[in-house]
């Protein structure tokens, strides 16, 4: 009975030993990944400012470069995106701009973060100002379906727009031909205040060092808890039977 005990213990350590080992190594190697990809986006946000691509493949090696847009905003065709202001935490807007560039074509430029009360334009005008105007900022590739399951869905029919679906901002904001991707402003200051840019969120969290303990020292916790309980149970085997 005792080496049936024993034998139950052991295996259900071993399992329990098992798992936690191999969810630390799995953390080691997102760490891994994820060391990889600040240093990529670190080294393209310090590159050299890039020319602005005409296509969606040109773009993708150039995420988080630096780039410049010259040309007129569409000022009466904005998009309004829900977001949370990034130094404030304030609610509030994306302001999703149309650039028409002097080429023809046109792209699609998150000047900045507006309060709820500026949702009209009207009450920001000093910041839509006419002509020519230079956006330096960093370009952005839309992602292709909704992030997560606790955004909710995109409404265009009420203009309620919660994340950035390229293809259906673009036809909302009747510039169907723009490019596939964003620029997103920096935080030059706009003429009266509005939109504030630099909205980028550039920083990754990276918290995977610290999962990956956390499992190891759980399995480290679990031998000696094993070890604890197989010397208890060894000494209760060898302990004589007292005569009844």
């Amino acid at each position: 009975m005792a080496r049936r005990r024993i034998l139950t213990l052991t295996l259900v350590a071993l399992a329990g030993f098992a798992v936690l080992i191999g969810l630390g190594t799995w953390q080691v190697e997102r760490l891994r990944w994820k060391q990889a990809l600040i240093a990529e986006r670190s080294a393209a946000i310090s590159a050299p400012p890039a020319e602005l691509p005409r296509t969606r493949d040109g773009a993708r090696p150039l995420e988080f470069h630096r780039v410049q847009a010259k040309g007129t905003f569409l000022h009466d065709r904005e998009i309004l995106v829900h977001a949370i202001e990034r130094q404030r935490g304030a609610a509030g807007y994306l302001v999703l701009t149309p650039m028409r560039l002097a080429d023809g074509a046109a792209v699609l430029v998150e000047r900045g973060w507006v309060p709820t009360d500026k949702r009209d334009a009207s009450t920001r005008s000093r910041g839509n100002p006419p002509g020519e105007a230079v956006v330096d900022g960093l370009l952005r590739v839309a992602p292709a379906e909704k992030p997560g399951g606790f955004v909710p869905a995109n409404d265009p029919g009420r203009g309620e727009w919660f994340w950035m679906d390229l293809p259906a901002v673009t036809r909302a904001a009747d510039v169907p031909e723009a490019l596939t991707f964003y620029v997103e402003a920096g935080p030059a200051p706009n003429p009266g205040g509005l939109p504030i840019g630099g909205q980028a969120n550039t920083d990754l969290p990276n918290d995977h060092l610290q999962y990956a303990m956390t499992w190891y020292s759980l399995a480290a916790a679990l031998a000696v808890f094993y070890v604890l309980l197989l010397r208890r149970e060894r000494a209760a085997a060898q302990k004589p039977v007292e005569p009844s």
